[in-house]
């Protein structure tokens, strides 16, 4: 089973960077600093998982089921085939091609989407660890394999690799923290309900958009918590191919940056939304490249 309507590889990269572009801003900024070669082949993942995403989490995720993330993972199997059936697939499969890129973390992916079909609420971090890296966690591991490595070195890539899927879960982390108002308006809670109780603050408390100490210092914790898995992050970066270590460094410093955004706004993520100023987007990326000359 093929495409019906085939489009050009240059097309299919240009509707792969067209949907970074335009869902993921502070990473495409991120991958403007890549050599134009694993640019093509980062937009292609990044386009891949946000299709993926918006099978749960868009507007058509009311009519998903179980068998959609099955008829999902089979049209992934055809890309990994060099069969796409669809115009972003045509230049994930041209890069599955280039890339020593495999199959798990894609499947891996899917079964963090099948997570959010059947839970809303996690019990413990280690519940929340395991979504984390399966919905983002996968994505390190997609990318790490498009960025390369500098060494042979089996130890120290094993290091990075843990590195590269801290990131994706620092990442997550701190969308599940910007995104805490727009999840409860879905009856969405991520953060742990232990750390919840731990605090004092009640599901009902997050539903309503409480904010009182209890809740600053729940938040504190929470960020606390990302920070760390930002600075296991940090370890795995000089690693990487020289070519990619500056855009890591900034996709990293600039997505920290949303955490001392929330920060700034006194906690307050239930009416407003957290973001990285311009100013500051100009401000990091010289010092991205500084850390990436280390």
């Amino acid at each position: 089973m093929g495409m019906r309507h085939p489009v050009s590889l240059a097309e299919a990269y240009e509707i792969c960077r067209c949907i970074t572009a335009k869902y993921a801003k502070t990473f495409y900024l991120g991958t403007m600093l890549m050599s134009e070669a694993k640019q093509r082949a980062i937009w292609a993942v990044y386009a891949w998982c946000r299709r993926t995403d918006e099978l749960v989490d868009g507007i058509q995720a009311d009519t998903t089921t179980d068998q959609t993330l099955v008829d999902w993972e089979s049209q992934l199997e055809m890309a990994f085939q060099g069969d796409p059936s669809n115009a972003p697939d045509v230049a994930l499969a041209d890069t599955i091609k280039n890339y020593p890129i495999q199959i798990q973390p894609f499947k891996d992916m899917i079964a963090g989407m099948r997570m959010d079909l059947s839970c809303d609420r996690y019990d413990t971090f280690d519940d929340l660890h395991l979504y984390c890296y399966r919905v983002a966690g996968t994505v390190g591991l997609m990318s790490a394999a498009v960025m390369g490595f500098e060494t042979a070195d089996a130890s120290v890539i094993a290091t990075a690799t843990e590195a590269a899927i801290a990131l994706g879960i620092a990442m997550q982390l701190t969308n599940i923290l910007r995104d805490i108002g727009e999840d409860a308006q879905r009856g969405r809670i991520y953060l742990p309900l232990e750390d919840l109780s731990y605090f004092d603050y009640t599901e009902k408390d997050l539903l309503n958009g409480v904010i009182d100490e209890r809740w600053v210092e729940l938040m504190r914790f929470q960020i606390q918590r990302a920070r760390e898995f930002y600075a296991q992050a940090e370890q795995g970066i000089s690693a990487l191919c020289r070519d990619a270590r500056w855009p890591v460094w900034a996709s990293l410093m600039l997505y920290r940056n949303i955490l001392s955004a929330i920060e700034k706004n006194h906690y307050e993520v239930f009416k407003r939304r957290a973001f990285v100023s311009t100013s500051n987007k100009v401000v990091t990326i010289p010092w991205a490249w500084l850390r990436a000359q280390i």
